[in-house]
């Protein structure tokens, strides 16, 4: 700033500057620059100077003032004396006023410290009591969800658990039960899904209980189902092609209405399992659940199932709770797919199922040894049967157990082969290969009902007591043939899903009709086509032409066979003819039985022969046959009208062929002996009147073929007495005359002629 001084003004102006400030502020503005100007020159004395004159002079008009207006202000300052006398008076009373209200201020300082402290204590009161009426509202929530699990409300309490949480949780969070009740949350849901498992699992324990029952309930239902299509059938007889289960029979029998799962004798309440799924729907644990409950299903499959079974308790109860109890445990798994898909699959419940019944087919394989009756095996197989057409109906695959059912019958084909086996057996070895009599009427309608037999006469033609051609044994083996197939057709009754292989194999292709034609075969090949075979043995001729004429009847049976065979088809889809073995078999026992018919026949005639004496050297002529002629012609009768009555004309005409072509071979190899060196004529003459002999015997036979057997023992004997014996080494005389005589036995003998 510049010096006031240095610019050379007055320091009365400076002075009256300092003194008329407006303000302290721009008092000490102008004071202290002009200080410090005097300080710095040498104005500092003109200053004082300056302040000092401006001093006096204000003096002075103060006391100018003064002299003018004394007595005014000598008043006023009585005035204002009296004044200060009032105000200190005043200031007395406002400070004791001041101290009365100080007193009294304190007072009520006091007093409303206190309503404030009251009014707080008040508020934490209200506080409290509201933390705690809030507190005490979700404590009750808490226990609510405890009680409503006691009640088993359980999806409530688990509402009532998420709007704690949610909800009344939040009010509360300053407060350290808050996190207690939070932190508890998953241990209470934990509870909740523990207590509606345990509910579960009484559910699922009372369920395998009630499992056995629940299938007896469906067996007796598909055995309802069978009747009434049974009777339906009989009234509609083309409903009878169609089976149990299929869409025809659904249909027909729609009306009658019948809930396994809800009926008087059983009822299977869902709820606990729904609302089990509902709750771990709402714990997020759905997929958790769904693994538990299948492997609780799993275990209760492997508790169902027995350790091993036995098939000849006398009820059958064993098989039947096996059964049932799978039944009941497959029918549950089905309704429960239905009624909650998303819980299980359907091949989780198609492995179960096929494991079910591996296992129950492993269980009936291992006892079927127990098993040494038909009778019982066709029991097993109804048991089965059933237990198939009943789950059948829910929808289950089958083809394992009926693959199982070829087993059974394997088992069952090998059962009645050994029973009629034994009696075939018994049936040939104890007959007495005799004609059967027949006494009555009555008797010889069985006889012919039963048998492949068609008699020669009418029924009223006929007088009792009368013989049919055949023994005892075969009847009584007809009646086992019968009983046999039947026995092997009641196996398709109730169910048997290869009737179509039934039909192929009438071309023996299939397995049953293959089992039940090879059995039959079998048995009739071995147990009495070979039976009879091993009695040709015997050197009865009576004997063995019986077993020929049964082995006649035999072959027919078999015919009738193959035809009923085809006939016992289930449809007529199957062509071909059906050829059994024994047909062949007995065919070709015929023929061993007519060789062995010929032997004997043939032994016979050569045991004559032998004993025939003649004297190739007589010297006179004989005039009757030889005695071994005579035998040997009567016998030959004999044996045709007695011992070989019974046979069919054509095989006795072969018999009498054989016969007298062999007698007459051997009557030929008398004279051809090398122990006769010579013969006479009257030796020629006494085996001419022999041979003579037996062709008038075979012209009573009224068959000419006969005759030629005789053709060359005559041709022989005429050459032997011709009066040219030259003719017969002429080809042309020979073939003429003695065609029949063999060229090199003429010489010899003719060597052996001599005529005296």
């Amino acid at each position: 700033m510049p010096s006031l001084v240095d610019q050379g003004r007055d320091t009365s102006v400076v002075t009256q500057q300092i003194v008329l400030s407006s303000s302290e502020i721009e008092y000490f503005h102008e004071l202290i620059p002009a200080i410090k100007d005097a300080e710095v020159g040498s104005g500092a004395q003109h200053l004082l100077q300056s302040l000092g004159l401006y001093s006096n002079a204000r003096e002075s008009e103060i006391d100018s003032i003064c002299s003018v207006h004394q007595q005014g202000f000598v008043s006023s300052v009585n005035q204002l004396q009296g004044v200060r006398d009032g105000s200190f008076a005043l200031m007395t009373d406002v400070l004791y006023l001041n101290k009365s209200i100080q007193s009294s201020t304190e007072v009520l300082t006091q007093q409303k410290k206190a309503l404030v402290e009251c009014r707080g204590v008040r508020q934490k009161i209200n506080d409290a009591d509201q933390a705690l009426h809030d507190c005490l509202e979700v404590l009750r929530l808490a226990n609510q969800v405890y009680d409503l699990l006691g009640k088993k409300s359980y999806y409530s309490a688990l509402r009532a658990l998420d709007e704690l949480q949610t909800v009344h949780l939040l009010e509360i969070t300053q407060y350290r039960i808050a996190h207690l009740i939070q932190i508890s949350v998953p241990a209470t849901k934990k509870l909740v899904g523990d207590a509606v498992m345990a509910d579960l699992n009484t559910w699922l324990f009372r369920i395998r209980e009630t499992s056995q029952f629940l299938g007896e309930v469906a067996f007796y239902h598909t055995e309802q189902r069978r009747t009434r299509q049974k009777e339906r059938t009989e009234k509609i007889v083309p409903l009878s092609s169609f089976v149990l289960n299929s869409a025809v029979e659904s249909v027909a029998d729609e009306d009658e209405e019948f809930d396994i799962l809800d009926n008087e004798d059983v009822q299977v309440d869902f709820t606990p399992l729904f609302e089990c799924m509902h709750i771990h729907d709402a714990l997020g644990e759905v997929e958790s659940f769904k693994v538990d409950y299948a492997a609780t299903r799993r275990q209760q499959k492997e508790l169902l199932m027995p350790v091993s079974i036995t098939l000849v308790d006398l009820d059958g109860a064993s098989l039947s709770e096996l059964l049932e109890g799978i039944a009941g445990f497959a029918v549950i798994e089905k309704a429960t797919v239905k009624k909650a898909p998303n819980l299980r699959s359907t091949m989780d419940i198609d492995e179960l199922w096929e494991s079910m019944c591996q296992t129950a087919i492993t269980l009936i394989s291992k006892a079927l040894h127990e098993v040494a009756n038909a009778e019982l095996l066709l029991k097993i197989k109804g048991v089965l049967a059933l237990f198939i057409q009943t789950m059948s109906s829910w929808g289950y695959p089958v083809g394992s157990l009926d693959a199982f059912l070829l087993t059974l019958f394997d088992k069952y084909a090998e059962l009645l082969k050994r029973r009629f086996s034994d009696d075939f057996q018994e049936i040939v070895s104890t007959d007495d290969y005799m004609p059967m009599p027949i006494h009555k009427g009555d008797e010889y309608d069985k006889v012919v009902n039963v048998s492949w037999y068609t008699p020669e006469k009418p029924r009223e033609e006929l007088r009792f007591p009368c013989v049919l051609p055949f023994s005892q044994m075969y009847p009584l083996c007809c009646i086992d043939i019968r009983n046999f197939l039947n026995q092997f057709y009641f196996f398709s009754d109730d169910h048997f899903r290869h009737l179509k292989v039934i039909d192929d194999t009438l071309k023996s292709t299939g397995p049953l009709l293959t089992q039940s034609a090879q059995s039959l075969d079998e048995l009739l090949c071995e147990k009495v086509c070979h039976s009879l075979l091993d009695r040709l043995s015997t050197q009865y001729l009576g004997q063995i032409v019986q077993i020929l004429i049964n082995l006649e009847h035999f072959e027919i049976a078999c015919r009738e066979l193959e035809q009923l065979l085809v006939s016992a088809r289930s449809s007529a889809s199957a062509g071909g003819a059906v050829a059994l073995r024994a047909s062949e078999e007995f065919r070709s026992s015929k023929k061993t039985a007519e060789k062995r018919i010929f032997e004997l026949v043939n032994s016979k005639i050569d045991d004559l022969i032998g004993t025939a004496e003649y004297d190739w050297t007589a010297s006179r002529l004989e005039n009757e046959p030889s005695n071994y002629m005579q035998t040997l012609t009567r016998y030959l009768s004999n044996i045709m009208t007695t011992v070989l009555l019974g046979l069919p004309a054509e095989i006795k005409e072969l018999i009498y062929f054989d016969a007298l072509s062999h007698a007459a071979t051997m009557i030929l190899s008398v004279p051809l002996s090398p122990d006769i060196k010579s013969i006479s004529p009257h030796g020629v003459a006494a085996l001419a009147k022999d041979v003579q002999y037996l062709t008038e015997f075979v012209d009573t036979l009224d068959n000419p073929i006969l005759k030629q057997n005789l053709d060359e023992l005559q041709q022989t004997v005429a050459l032997m007495q011709a009066e040219n014996s030259d003719e017969f080494y002429d080809v042309a005389t020979r073939n003429k005359k003695y065609g029949r005589v063999d060229v090199v036995n003429g010489p010899i003998l003719l060597e052996k002629y001599k005529d005296p």
